[in-house]
């Protein structure tokens, strides 16, 4: 295990390994991003986190993402995480997104999530707020508590208003999700 770390408010990062991420996946979220860069989906969108399980590992966008020059450089894979000691294992040469954590939870607590977008704009949630369940109270991001209530909210839905924060998506897949994502931003045309 490599002796980089990465320590924010929510979470302590090790690297595994600090190689470009080779996952099988990766065309398809580029696939995916590509289709929402060419509908202006992302165009006002002040961060998106986009994952896909894989095994029993997740594969999620790294922190500072530019996506109109994404690359496999700019993925992990998340081996593990410990929402007790807060302790995320991570292969991968970037940093990872605040939200990763409540990505892991997710896809671990729900086996028929399988693909997770997630929308950081509050805008979104002021123009959705009567259309969606929304967390209840603003939490600090990527923590085990917002994590519960979104997976609270999301026990009947596959799209949920994180109070202050954005909106997240999950599915079976990640079509489903982008149809969902892009159906939900028709609304607002």
């Amino acid at each position: 295990m490599h002796r980089f770390n990465f320590k924010n408010f929510s979470f302590q990062t090790f690297y595994l390994s600090k190689e470009i991420c080779n996952c099988p996946q990766i065309p398809e979220v580029l696939l995916t991003i590509k289709k929402l860069k060419t509908l202006d989906i992302l165009k006002d969108i002040l961060e998106i986190s986009i994952s896909m399980k894989y095994g029993k590992r997740i594969l999620i966008n790294a922190r500072n993402t530019n996506f109109d020059e994404i690359k496999a450089v700019d993925f992990l894979e998340i081996v593990d995480y410990d929402p007790l000691k807060k302790v995320l294992l991570v292969m991968g040469i970037k940093e990872p997104l605040i939200e990763t954590p409540i990505h892991w939870i997710i896809h671990h607590a729900r086996d028929e999530v399988k693909a997770i977008i997630q929308i950081n704009n509050k805008i979104f949630i002021e123009k959705f707020q009567k259309k969606l369940p929304i967390t209840n109270k603003e939490y600090q991001s990527g923590t085990l508590e917002q994590a519960k209530e979104i997976l609270f909210k999301l026990r009947n839905n596959k799209m949920v208003g994180i109070k202050n924060q954005g909106l997240l998506f999950v599915g079976n897949n990640l079509k489903e999700v982008e149809d969902l994502v892009i159906n939900k931003f028709e609304e607002l045309i």
